[in-house]
């Protein structure tokens, strides 16, 4: 038996690529995201109610990595990416069905006329994601203080220490009057969770990252201090 499922919504979001995304909700606070939703949806009536919740579930298709198929086994970055483990038993994103879970603080809800839009936070979600349905979290049925986490029984310690050039300080205040959000610490909340594939950690070398953040490419490099963060250079004058 198949099923077809239609989007009832899409995600706008400052991750405009996989990578830099955090590997859980939660972990980056000052990330926000909107979730519009999409007709017949876009109706007053589908959030009556849900002003009286802090947080929803969000469940969407990993779009940006569906084209890939899905893997009976992962290396879950926790364990160093060196270790093979069920695909049941992460979250990883090379799924039989390409569908993931997450969970977001509600910010407030917009309703401009058929605009319906969902004001979220922490969310670790690839700008244009698809979502499939969205369900209010229930404190008392959801945080289950007695449960047990496997391989992964907390949240990652904060390894990498952030500074900034001049330049990057300076470009950090320039956007945020442009985006409305504190910039210098969703970098700062983005890198000291150290973005890098498991395998290149620990290693410095010099090499200059870079993840697209809103309209900019957000540039670092590792020092033996930790992470330098270079510059935040306009999309427009690379392309």
């Amino acid at each position: 038996m198949s099923h077809v499922f239609k989007p009832i919504g899409t995600i706008v979001s400052p991750y405009k690529e996989k990578f830099g995304i955090p590997r859980q909700p939660g972990l980056v606070t000052e990330a926000r995201a909107t979730l519009t939703l999409l007709p017949p949806y876009n109706l007053p009536e589908t959030v009556r109610g849900l002003e009286g919740f802090s947080h929803v579930w969000i469940i969407f298709v990993f779009h940006g990595t569906q084209d890939q198929g899905w893997k009976p086994t992962v290396r879950p970055p926790r364990l160093g990416g060196n270790a093979r483990m069920g695909v049941f038993a992460t979250r990883s994103t090379f799924r039989p069905n390409p569908i993931g879970l997450t969970v977001a603080e509600l910010l407030g809800i917009q309703v401009q006329g058929n605009k319906i839009s969902l004001e979220l936070a922490g969310a670790d979600l690839l700008d244009g994601t698809p979502v499939l349905d969205i369900k209010p979290y229930l404190p008392y049925a959801d945080a289950l203080t007695q449960a047990t986490a496997g391989f992964a029984p907390a949240a990652p310690a904060v390894q990498q220490s952030v500074t900034f050039s001049s330049q990057a300080s300076l470009q950090c205040e320039q956007k945020q009057v442009q985006w409305n959000t504190d910039v210098r610490l969703l970098v700062e909340q983005i890198l000291s969770q150290d973005p890098r594939p498991s395998y290149q950690q620990g290693q410095q070398a010099g090499r200059v990252y870079a993840m697209r953040l809103y309209d900019f490419d957000l540039r670092w490099h590792y020092t033996a201090m930790g992470i330098e963060v270079l510059a935040l250079a306009d999309v427009e004058q690379h392309t």
